[in-house]
């Protein structure tokens, strides 16, 4: 028997159009005589199983089951292709957890933990892990621009402190830009957090669990043609992004013995790409992402091409992972 696999794309938040087109290439890539491949919609609006001819089955969510010709239709894995909320943050993971679904991303208490920068930051700083300074705010605080720029100096960033895909980030070099920035960063959040600003190389680094061994993919080195590596920087073109990086070994030892610390730390599974900059050799942790781009040309999957892994081994890997 075949077993049914859901991929869940869309979600509620800025990344919906993005995590439909990662969840496209996890269903054009997986093999079709291996499971049963849906593709569901999660969004505002509507739960849907999307059928090859674009017609829509509404998706039951006392049980996540859906009704396709007649049929009753139970799921045996959950891909997790859902950017931002309600699927790197983990509310939906909860859900399925409760349902006794497995899927394909840590638990939902991790997914909740590192989608959250403060939250995560406070963890890895625990275990040694060097971070750039920073100051928190909630909205409502009240914002002393010289304080913030006595704690994190200029340049700074702001970010919100829940979102993905580089929404909300400024840079700011002077008091005043700090303000536009906070209020940029209050329409993605009500909560964000100020870093000083690190001067050196950035690169990428995706670490999962593949055939049972945690792997550190090969690393990428992010050159952005703005001044930092922001949306566009992101997914229009504007950036570099250079596989394997122009690093050092020693570098290279280094960040992936810290890039396993983390991962380990924060005790996930299934993807995870963070991102580092190197001070005096020293990688800093920036951020995690935990359901990363999925398309051909985003980070993790380019990683996984170097190293060998084609798109399906690398979909299959996690579905395998999901359901031992």
């Amino acid at each position: 028997m075949k077993k049914n696999i859901a991929i869940i794309m869309g979600g509620y938040s800025s990344e919906t159009a993005i995590s439909i087109k990662s969840g496209n290439v996890v269903y054009q890539n997986l093999d079709h005589n291996t499971y049963n491949i849906f593709r569901v919609h999660i969004l505002k609006d509507k739960w849907v199983c999307v059928a090859d001819d674009f017609t829509e089955h509404q998706i039951n969510r006392e049980d996540f089951s859906v009704h396709i010709k007649n049929r009753r239709i139970t799921f045996d894995c959950v891909f997790n292709a859902i950017h931002g909320h309600p699927g790197e943050n983990g509310m939906i993971l909860a859900y399925l957890e409760l349902l006794n679904i497995p899927h394909t991303s840590a638990p939902s208490y991790q997914m909740a933990l590192t989608f959250n920068k403060r939250d995560t930051l406070s963890v890895v700083k625990d275990y040694g892990i060097k971070t750039a300074t920073s100051i928190y705010l909630n909205q409502g605080d009240p914002i002393d621009t010289e304080a913030i720029v006595e704690k994190v100096g200029l340049p700074c960033f702001i970010k919100p402190n829940n979102a993905g895909s580089s929404y909300g980030i400024s840079k700011a070099y002077t008091k005043e830009e700090i303000e536009v920035g906070i209020e940029k960063a209050y329409k993605e959040d009500n909560a964000l957090l100020i870093e000083s600003f690190l001067d050196g190389v950035e690169v990428s680094v995706g670490v999962l669990n593949y055939k049972n061994t945690l792997t550190v993919l090969p690393i990428t080195e992010i050159v952005s043609e703005n001044d930092f590596f922001d949306y566009e920087a992101k997914y229009e073109g504007k950036s570099q992004e250079i596989t394997p990086a122009r690093i050092s070994k020693e570098q290279q030892n280094r960040v992936e013995e810290v890039a396993k610390k983390v991962y380990n730390c924060l005790q996930l599974s299934g993807f995870s790409r963070a991102e580092y900059i190197f001070v005096n050799d020293e990688p800093h942790f920036l951020e995690i992402n935990t359901v990363p781009g999925l398309t051909t040309e985003s980070i993790l999957p380019q990683q996984a091409q170097k190293a060998g892994i084609s798109l399906r081994q690398l979909f299959e890997n996690s579905i395998q992972m999901a359901l031992k």
